[in-house]
């Protein structure tokens, strides 16, 4: 009994250094046990058989991060290759950079079923104009929306600037603005940060005002998935991805409730410009709290982009809220160009699978489901419901 009490402690210590616990457990805990028991064990069972050591393959020591389970089930896989409806991907990136990756991008949409796909540039000035260069060569099938430029934000008189460079990018051919980021530290579009200023701010009204009298959505991102603040512990249900991008550790960081009131304040004093909260404004943990927000703000939407590993665990409680808010949600990836990405979406989508697993793209432990929905569903995010929004600006 005290050789298995000190082995299970070895584990322990082991699991808890990787997860970096041991910064905040008792000295009691941390301290090397004494060799004696096991080297008084060893002496009493010479000429017995040695135990088996343990390999990277027991699981024992196996690690959460390396599980990779097949499912067991014999049940049917759907394979979806192209997607039901025509597709407007309201979140993607600047992700090719040459004219030929560019072409291969477009080979793909074809294959898949996706019609138009926006652009986030997050940038302004030059670095905003050649992406602009490369993109605008195809208006039928890309739209490139700009950044903002947040320099002198800390200064008397921030706005009129940032305001003159937005105008520019409007007239070069921008239509939205985005992807613009607050995750708790203050707002950040691309490479230009203004720490400690939220979007409920007064210093962004006259920003969000001339946005909205331009036309231009924008694509706002706040806060993070909730694991992210959660303890690194194993209560943690998203571990694996919350370790990688773990934000319990930062000081003074406005938390995701408060993220999402700032949200809220944003939208009421700006009822005349439309704002997609990306990523279901990360309440994919608590959709109705979401639904609530829609039932508010008539000029919210939200992008359902790199978020279906995480609603993918709740299939009929997620699906209800598809269908609940047909007319609120858009179609959105953030993952890159790749057709096997797309196809991974449409899986989740339209069909109505259960526990299969996708590694490749996500870095969750858990079964995904697939959603079904149908196909007036589909319709209004794939593509309707983008479609009204994006139509919307010609009154502009």
């Amino acid at each position: 009994m005290q050789i298995e009490n000190e082995l299970n402690r070895r584990r322990f210590l082991k699991w808890a250094n990787m997860l970096g616990l041991s910064a905040v457990l008792p000295a009691s805990l941390i301290a090397e046990p004494s060799a004696a028991p096991l080297a008084r064990q060893d002496s009493k069972s010479a000429g017995a058989a040695a135990p088996q050591s343990k390999t990277a393959s027991s699981p024992e020591t196996i690690l959460l991060k390396d599980y990779r389970p097949k499912s067991i089930y014999k049940i049917p896989v759907t394979q979806v290759d192209k997607s039901k409806h025509p597709i407007i991907d309201m979140h993607s990136h600047p992700y090719a950079k040459t004219p030929q990756q560019i072409d291969e991008w477009l080979k793909n949409m074809d294959e898949v079923g996706i019609q138009k796909t926006m652009i986030l540039t997050m940038t302004t000035g030059p670095e905003f104009d050649e992406i602009f260069r490369k993109y605008s060569k195809h208006p039928d099938r890309f739209e490139i929306w700009c950044g903002l430029d947040f320099s002198g934000h800390d200064k008397p008189g921030f706005g009129p600037a940032a305001v003159k460079e937005l105008e520019r990018c409007h007239q070069l051919g921008a239509r939205g603005v985005g992807e613009i980021h607050d995750k708790g530290e203050g707002l950040r579009s691309g490479k230009s940060q203004a720490p400690g200023m939220h979007p409920d701010d007064a210093r962004m009204d006259a920003i969000w005002q001339r946005c909205g009298e331009l036309g231009m959505p924008i694509s706002l991102h706040v806060a993070d998935p909730i694991w992210m603040y959660q303890k690194m512990d194993a209560t943690n249900d998203g571990l694996m991805n919350a370790w990688k991008w773990r934000l319990d550790n930062k000081p003074n960081i406005v938390n995701l409730p408060g993220m999402v009131d700032i949200f809220d304040r944003t939208l009421s004093k700006h009822r005349a410009t439309t704002f997609i909260a990306c990523h279901f404004m990360n309440l994919d943990y608590d959709l109705a709290h979401l639904g609530e927000m829609f039932d508010r703000n008539p000029n919210l939407y939200a992008d359902i982009s790199a978020r279906y590993a995480e609603t993918a665990p709740i299939p009929r409680f997620a699906s209800k809220f598809y269908e609940k808010y047909a007319g609120r949600l858009v179609y959105g990836t953030d993952m890159g160009y790749e057709k096997s990405m797309y196809r991974v979406t449409f899986h989740i989508l339209e069909s109505n699978d259960e526990h299969f697993y996708e590694f490749d793209q996500f870095g969750y432990h858990w079964a995904l489901n697939g959603f079904g929905l149908s196909d007036d569903v589909l319709k209004n995010v794939y593509n309707a419901n983008a479609a009204k929004l994006l139509a919307a600006r010609s009154s502009h």
